[in-house]
């Protein structure tokens, strides 16, 4: 099993790493908007906050040498359902033929104050 340490996704902020390789699967552990470099959340709104955390999930895929379309499954966290449609809107954006598997679910609260935070599980080549 390898571990994932990248600089162009944000650190863990936490006891958890950024990622796990395990046999031809890559787990990557749940972003929430942060700007790798100042470790600040990105954005206000929803939109931009998603288009944040797809950043941060573009920066793992491809550090694998991975795309969206390796993505299997999704769990994503929103802290209100009333911004499900904006999610929507940005995440699709992502994902094109080959769409993964999703769990979307409400959430109490994220770290930081975010207002979404995603993870995967992706398929190695």
């Amino acid at each position: 099993m390898e571990t994932i340490n990248i600089t162009t996704a944000p650190s863990a902020i936490g006891p958890y790493s950024q990622g796990k390789l395990a046999g031809n699967l890559l787990f990557a552990s749940g972003q929430i908007p942060l700007n790798p470099e100042t470790g600040e959340i990105v954005g206000s709104s929803i939109a931009e906050q998603t288009e944040q955390v797809m950043k941060n999930i573009s920066a793992i895929l491809s550090s694998q040498g991975l795309t969206f379309d390796n993505v299997i499954k999704t769990s994503c966290y929103l802290t209100d359902m009333n911004n499900f449609a904006a999610f929507n809107e940005v995440y699709g954006k992502y994902f094109h033929d080959n769409l993964p598997a999703r769990t979307a679910v409400a959430v109490l609260a994220l770290p930081k104050n975010a207002q979404v935070e995603v993870e995967i599980i992706a398929e190695l080549h």
